[in-house]
C-alpha cells in the first residue's frame, strides 16, 4: 500500500504552515533565493502545493522551513522563494487539481493527483528518500526544476 499519500500531503501542508523560515534580519549576502520551475504539468487547473525541507528529519516528519502555493494556468509554472539560508534542502509537492487542500487517493491510499520531489527523485512504496531528493543551495540565486507527476 502506498501509505504516504496522506503523509505527503500532511508534510507539504506542515511546510506551508511552518513559520521557521530564515530570519527577516538575515544579511542579504548570506541568504539564498530558489527559483523552482515546475514542468510536465498535464492539468492546467488547481494549485501546486510545495514544501521546502532543510534536513532529513524535517523531510521525514513535516518540519518544512517554508512552502508555496502555485496557481496552475500552464504546463510549466515558476515560483521563487527568497530568504533561505544556504545549505542542503529537498522539496516535496503535489498538484491539488481539484483545489480541495488535500492530496486525493484511491481506496488503497495511492495518490490520484500528481506529485513530485526535488531532483525528480522517485520513491518505492512511499515518498522519495532524502538522500535522493536533497540538493545544495548556495548564497545568491539558485534554480531547480521538478517534473510534476514524474
Amino acid at each position: 500500500m502506498f501509505r504516504t499519500a496522506f503523509q505527503l500531503s500532511t508534510l507539504v501542508a506542515a511546510a506551508l504552515l511552518s513559520t521557521c523560515a530564515a530570519p527577516a534580519e538575515a544579511d542579504p549576502a548570506d541568504t539564498a533565493s530558489l527559483t523552482v520551475t515546475l514542468t510536465n504539468i498535464e492539468n492546467t487547473t488547481g494549485t501546486i502545493r510545495l514544501g521546502v525541507f532543510a534536513g532529513e528529519e524535517d523531510y521525514e516528519n513535516g518540519g518544512g522551513v517554508t512552502g508555496a502555493n502555485v496557481s496552475v494556468d500552464a504546463s510549466t509554472e515558476t515560483v521563487t522563494i527568497d530568504g533561505l539560508t544556504p545549505g542542503t534542502y529537498a522539496i516535496k509537492l503535489y498538484h491539488d487539481v481539484d483545489d480541495d487542500g488535500e492530496m486525493d487517493t484511491n481506496p488503497f491510499g495511492m495518490p490520484t493527483e500528481p506529485f513530485g520531489f526535488s531532483n525528480d527523485a522517485r520513491g518505492r512504496f512511499g515518498p522519495a528518500k532524502w538522500a535522493d531528493a536533497k540538493f545544495d543551495l548556495t548564497s545568491g540565486e539558485n534554480a531547480h526544476a521538478i517534473k510534476v507527476g514524474g
